[in-house]
């Protein structure tokens, strides 16, 4: 006898609830509003504040509940109210001002693409369970590659990856690089004492290093850490010592780290210069390009930049500077079958009709189990194409640029860098500085750091701060495509006027 329940119906047919599905229209209805809230965010979003500052305790007192519910709400309620919980509180990472940190301004097409991908849900573990999105995610993979310049290897295309963010993109070429040292034995035993792996990075390297180090039992002090310059890039002379000393003494040299654009500075190492000697000294040369990777398609770059084509991997970062919303870093990795062999296992219960003839992302990375997270890069780099994006970028740093001169304009701000699309800089008060060398420093730091507290919770701008050589400076980085020539003007102004209130009031 047919049942007439509806999917959407509160009971089923047996007379227990069914929450969890809607029918068409009651979907239609939800998403239509919520659609409409998030067009009105953004609509506004140039108006709104940068952050919103919120101290411990507060939001949980802004949640609807504390207790689990014991009964379900509207769906259409549960979305109404939720979205201005999340758009009123919180940092908004797609405000034209918004420059503290490396996450870039998410493009609507990326989000709708996000929405997607959900409404979908594929499993992009094996191929057979998502052809057509596995293939997507090769191409997006394949159109990153090709916009950095990052060669092909002997069968096509070089092998790669999408994982959470930078961290997980950086771990798998370490984890290709370890395996590769120590071939199929360190599978079986792990890491030989008789081996005594070391990597070599610098201290202006992001902390994945030494999580990674620290999880895959090398160890911490197996980072051998090098000497920089005074623009914090690596000093190769001191890389070739070092090198030179751990193999005499009877380390495995198996891994540099360099670096395109540091997180504080945004710093490019001497990229073709490590390329050289990794190859020379038979180590695998890792690029962590998470931010700026993807500046390697600009014009206006420092050479250096391109090296990270020498690479044996990269890590870039979408949700950096492509303007796609979390999560979405990209793992490269010259030759794929280095991947297969730090990843591929192969157990009785994975049952594939095709082995070896497709790609299963499962043997390419940590996750089995993976979302699609290459859909809303692939329409984003489909909806504005090659050559918008990279003169999306190139304006990005044209505009730190601007923002540096700006900022060198003003007789109370010190400017200290200038890397790519990141600037830093300082607020120093024309009177009333301590002479003494000592005191002075410890006074502008003190100072910069109030300065900092009020921008962050002002929320009319969002900057974020960078530490060198024992000075506290304020840092902006554009990574944002709404941006604007007037919007980097206001920060001299935003500054000296926060500075001057921390000195009136203290």
């Amino acid at each position: 006898m047919p049942n007439d329940e509806s999917p959407g119906d509160p009971h089923s047919g047996d007379g227990s609830r069914n929450r969890f599905d809607m029918d068409a229209e009651q979907f239609r209805d939800a998403g239509h509003q919520l659609v409409d809230q998030i067009a009105d965010f953004l609509g506004a979003i140039t108006t709104v504040q940068a952050s919103h500052h919120l101290n411990p305790g507060e939001p949980l007192a802004l949640l609807p509940t504390d207790d689990l519910p014991e009964e379900g709400a509207d769906p259409a309620t549960l979305l109404r109210e939720t979205a201005p919980l999340l758009f009123d509180n919180m940092r908004v990472n797609g405000h034209p001002k918004s420059w503290g940190y490396i996450i870039g301004s998410p493009s609507p097409m990326g989000m709708l693409g996000d929405f997607l991908a959900s409404a979908a849900n594929p499993n992009l573990a094996a191929w057979d369970s998502a052809p057509v999105a596995t293939e997507i995610e090769i191409q997006t993979v394949r159109w990153i590659a090709q916009l950095i310049g990052y060669p092909k290897d002997h069968s096509g295309a070089c092998g790669g990856l999408f994982v959470s963010g930078g961290n997980m993109a950086n771990m798998v070429g370490f984890l290709a690089a370890r395996r590769r040292a120590g071939g199929e034995e360190i599978r079986k035993v792990g890491n030989p004492d008789t081996r005594r792996l070391v990597a070599y990075a610098t201290r202006e390297t992001h902390t994945w290093v030494e999580k990674i180090a620290d999880l895959c039992g090398i160890g911490m002090d197996a980072i051998h850490w090098i000497a920089t310059d005074v623009d914090k890039r690596m000093d190769t002379s001191d890389l070739r010592r070092q090198i030179t000393k751990d193999t005499a003494n009877g380390f495995h040299p198996f891994i540099i780290v360099g670096t395109a654009g540091s997180v504080s500075f945004g710093a490019v190492d001497p990229l073709p210069e490590i390329a050289v000697i990794a190859r020379k000294f038979d180590i695998w040369f890792h690029v962590d390009g998470a931010y700026g990777g993807f500046a390697a398609a600009a014009a206006n770059v420092p050479g250096d930049i391109h090296g990270l084509r020498e690479a044996d991997s990269i890590a870039v970062d979408a949700h950096k500077w492509m303007f796609t919303p979390l999560e979405a870093g990209v793992a490269l990795v010259r030759d794929k079958q280095a991947m297969l062999d730090a990843f591929s296992f192969d157990p009785p219960y994975y049952h594939h009709r095709n082995k070896t003839d497709v790609v299963h992302f499962f043997r390419y990375g940590l996750q089995n189990s993976r979302c699609f997270r290459a859909l809303k890069a692939w329409l984003i780099l489909r909806h504005g194409g090659r050559r918008a994006y990279v003169d999306t970028v190139e304006n990005n740093i044209r505009l730190a640029g601007i923002m540096k001169s700006a900022l060198d304009d003003h007789p109370c701000i010190e400017t200290m860098t200038h890397n790519l699309s990141i600037v830093t800089f300082r607020y120093v008060p024309e009177a009333d500085v301590p002479d003494d060398p000592a005191e002075r420093e410890s006074y502008l730091n003190d100072l910069n750091a109030a300065v900092l507290t009020r921008i962050q919770t002002g929320g009319e701008a969002h900057i974020s701060n960078a530490i060198r050589d024992g000075q506290f400076l304020l840092r902006a980085c554009i990574t944002n495509f709404r941006t604007m020539e007037a919007d980097v003007r206001t920060l001299p102004e935003i500054v000296v006027r926060e500075g001057q209130h921390v000195i009136a009031t203290h």
